[in-house]
């Protein structure tokens, strides 16, 4: 259900995300700017620039000093450089506005490029192995000192000055008055406020790029697991990525398949293993050897005739280690940050924009609510038994689970035999989505399709002059139905991104208020790949919702919440305990599982103490970016239920492009001009206590 758009983890908010790469400076040792020649400065622009806001002009200075470090100069340099340097006219801060947008989106498109064409190797298949030096570049970071030569050079100076921060309060408050030019100004503000080293930028990068390649290449060789019979399940080659394919298999064994109930058994133990690395090293990627995940043996070559059982070491703590590596360079970055020391406040506050504890306040809601409970039981009589913990994946309410996953797979290979006739049929989809042809062919036109070596992502266009990227995973046989799906999710968030960036009227508002908003787009794009295959007759435009659909929905956020609750109080845990090992982390990380689950699953799904919340590759490659999910099921359910009053396709297409055409403002500015109601999970429950009636 949700693929891996971990580039939006880099770029939260397409311009913001770009700032966050950029943020450093020459060195830590602040110079204390006196309350006097702040003063002093101000009166200087105003006695020349009598028409100066002198609020505006105490701001931008108060935040210049705030930023001076001993390597900008003295004093008397900086009373010259607020003297010379304020933009005091409309036309001058215009003038002034529009050349740092050029030299922003002109360097970030610039280093954007470079980093995607080093990267190649690790992501993309077809492009050979990667060699040791590929897995070291492309956790190269090209943006990594930029703001450090802004500050040499005093170009972030004088940003700061014309161009204040706002926090997100004033945001929130003075942005509900504010004109297009005044959000893309205020959020010019937000580029240079605040210096970190660029070389902690870089090990930060490298941190999460080496999470990142880790994960890409977990994967599991279904058809060399055996049950404790010695029995084969899985005939055919499949080689699985954990956590995404694993769970997409789960889910298509709720059709009706032989096996479905041992294959999904077996994927949870599998699950299992790897959360508490008790798998055996030697069968990740490994297709020689026979693996029981129920009794944790293997045995040789599946083609030889040795049956012998052997027990293998466990895989060393390397997943837990990979999260320990992020938070250490994580921490390098707080001590630069005494306005947001830790990485959960700079991820809620500055790149989600809603504080933690309203984000699990709307958690908790919802998956404590009844209408959860009636669901489940609605799951349980279908199913006829009891509930198993892996039914949090339960499928049964989408129309794909009457269809067998082999059915769609011959058609989706058929139809994209390579990663280029997906890109071919873009124009097709969108205009059955109701854009008019040109505007289907000029979005289209600016989307590449690749073959991705993990699950896929989709990569944002960060200037106009490069493509965004689509990427998933295309077999040899071409693109099966788990690749399509994943496809349509990133052909989502695609979509988004040219439009707020192609779209918009200040390159500075380009993007989305964060990462929840850009996967509402793909979740809106994804639950209608049937009917882009021409499997529904559902109209495209009118997702007027029935009872499954809404069961479907709300079953989904159930499970994202608890999955965010365990990234969330994985992290609390990790600064309450700083000098953790991977092994410690692996014991808090199945403790913080268990407990999300005793307390909100348990009751539903049976079996205490599972740790199966902790599964998440995003948990380990991309730091605090599941929550994103579930902000993304709640605004995708809301803005469905806006579009859903579009009478035609065309209606449809043009409120959506109306919609992604806001860029950047808070998710709370946004949500009150897309729909006229701030973010909430009411509107789903009403919905589903409605039809449960």
């Amino acid at each position: 259900m949700y693929a891996n758009s971990n580039f939006y983890m880099k770029y939260p908010i397409l311009f913001l995300g770009i700032a966050a790469m950029m943020v450093a400076c020459q060195t830590k040792t602040t110079m204390k700017i006196s309350d006097t020649t702040i003063q002093q400065a101000v009166s200087h622009v105003l006695a020349s620039h009598s028409e100066a806001d002198s609020s505006m002009v105490a701001r931008g200075a108060k935040q210049v000093a705030a930023l001076w470090r001993e390597s900008d100069g003295t004093e008397e340099d900086y009373l010259a450089l607020i003297t010379n340097s304020y933009a005091s006219t409309a036309e001058a801060k215009k003038q002034l506005y529009d050349r740092m947008a050029f030299i922003l989106e002109q360097c970030g498109q610039s280093a954007d490029m470079l980093n995607n064409t080093l990267q190649e190797p690790t992501t993309l298949l077809g492009k050979g192995d990667p060699t040791q030096v590929d897995w070291i570049i492309s956790g190269y970071s090209p943006m990594a000192h930029f703001a450090e030569d802004m500050f040499a050079n005093k170009i972030a100076h004088i940003c700061v000055l014309n161009f204040p921060h706002y926090t997100l309060e004033e945001k929130n408050t003075l942005g509900k008055a504010w004109t297009r030019q005044e959000w893309a100004y205020a959020r010019l503000g937000d580029v240079f406020s605040s210096r970190v080293p660029g070389n902690v930028v870089a090990n930060y990068s490298q941190a999460l790029s080496e999470a990142e390649n880790y994960i890409a290449g977990y994967n599991i060789m279904m058809h060399c697991l055996r049950n404790e019979q010695g029995e084969q399940l899985w005939t055919e080659p499949m080689a699985l990525l954990s956590h995404w394919n694993l769970r997409d298999e789960l889910k298509s064994n709720y059709a009706d398949v032989p096996n479905a109930r041992e294959k999904q058994e077996m994927i949870y133990q599998v699950m299992l293993r790897i959360i508490r690395q008790e798998i055996p090293a030697v069968v990740v990627n490994n297709d020689k050897l026979l693996w029981c995940p129920t009794t944790n043996t293997v045995s040789g070559d599946p083609d030889s005739d040795i049956k012998l059982k052997v027990d293998i070491s466990r895989e060393p703590d390397t997943r837990y280690q990979q999260i320990i590596n992020i938070f250490r360079a994580g921490q390098q970055i707080d001590a630069y940050r005494p306005d947001a020391p830790t990485h959960v406040l700079r991820t809620f506050n500055e790149d989600l924009q809603i504080p933690f504890e309203e984000i699990e306040s709307l958690f908790t809601q919802l998956i404590q609510s009844e209408e959860v409970k009636q669901v489940a039981a609605i799951i349980r009589e279908r199913l006829g038994r009891d509930l198993r913990p892996y039914d949090i994946w339960y499928d049964g309410f989408k129309t794909r689970s009457s269809i067998s996953e082999d059915v769609l797979t011959a058609e989706t290979q058929k139809r994209y035999p390579y990663a280029k006739a997906f890109e071919k049929d873009m124009p097709r989809m969108l205009m059955d989505l109701g854009f008019a042809s040109d505007k289907a062919k000029e979005i289209a036109s600016h989307i590449v399709v690749e073959a991705a070596r993990g699950s896929g992502h989709a990569r944002p266009c960060v200037g106009r002059e490069q493509p965004a990227r689509l990427r998933t995973r295309v077999g040899d046989k071409g693109m099966d139905y788990k690749g399509y799906n994943i496809a349509v999710h990133e052909f989502g968030h695609n979509v988004e991104e040219v439009i707020s960036l192609y779209d918009i009227d200040y390159y500075t508002l380009a993007g989305i208020p964060n990462t929840g908003f850009t996967e509402a787009s793909a979740f809106l794009f994804q639950q209608r790949d049937l009917q882009l295959l021409h499997h529904s007759t559902q109209p495209l435009h009118n997702s007027t919702h029935q009872a499954d659909q809404l069961f479907d929905m709300l079953w989904g956020m159930y499970e994202i919440m608890g999955v965010s609750l365990v990234d969330m109080r994985m992290w609390q845990w990790l600064y309450a305990h700083p000098e953790a090992d991977a092994a410690a982390l692996r014991e808090a990380v199945i403790a913080i599982a268990c407990e999300v689950w005793n307390q909100y699953y348990a009751p539903i799904l049976g079996e205490k103490d599972s740790p199966l919340l902790g599964i998440y590759s995003h948990m380990v490659g991309y730091a605090l970016y599941l929550p994103a999910y579930p902000i993304g099921n709640l605004v995708q359910y809301q803005l469905d239920e806006h579009l859903a009053n579009c009478a035609t396709p065309e209606e449809w297409a043009k409120e959506y492009t109306r919609i992604y055409q806001q860029g950047c403002l808070t998710p709370d500015a946004w949500m009150r001009g897309a729909v006229g109601k701030p973010m909430s999970v009411e509107p789903i429950l009403k919905a589903v206590r409605e039809q449960l009636k």
